[in-house]
């Protein structure tokens, strides 16, 4: 198989895999965390986007955030990473507004719970689902 078939592989299984554990932790933090629209079909491309930018989010702009809180990140023992994924998650939020997609996210605690329910689903989901190698 040839590396470009491969990385394209891996990009499609890794939105999949975002896809899914953004529709867990929409599933579990309702009505904080919400994906509306007009059928299933629309909600299911709505989510796919949402999971598009979603990784371009964590992609672009989560290694710049980790190298400017590196001092809390040794400080907090990792701690701070609860804190990153939900801003990365309001960032999403934002975003998808801006683009006018339905997803929201209510609040900042709503946001690390959502962070970590995608981080845990998303481990979980990278494991089973294949990546191309």
């Amino acid at each position: 198989m040839s590396a470009t078939i491969r990385h394209m592989k891996n990009f499609v299984v890794k939105t999949l895999a975002n896809a899914g554990a953004l529709g867990v932790a929409i599933w579990v933090l309702s009505p904080d965390i919400t994906l509306t629209g007009e059928s299933t079909g629309n909600q299911a491309l709505t989510l796919i986007l949402v999971a598009l930018v979603f990784g371009l989010v964590n992609f672009l702009v989560k290694p710049i955030v980790k190298l400017l809180t590196l001092p809390l990140f040794i400080l907090t023992l990792g701690l701070i990473t609860l804190v990153v994924n939900a801003l990365m998650l309001l960032l999403t939020s934002w975003l998808a507004d801006l683009f006018d997609l339905s997803f929201h996210v209510e609040g900042f605690w709503t946001a690390v719970l959502g962070g970590l329910i995608i981080s845990v689903v998303s481990w979980a989901l990278n494991v089973v689902l294949p990546d191309g190698d």
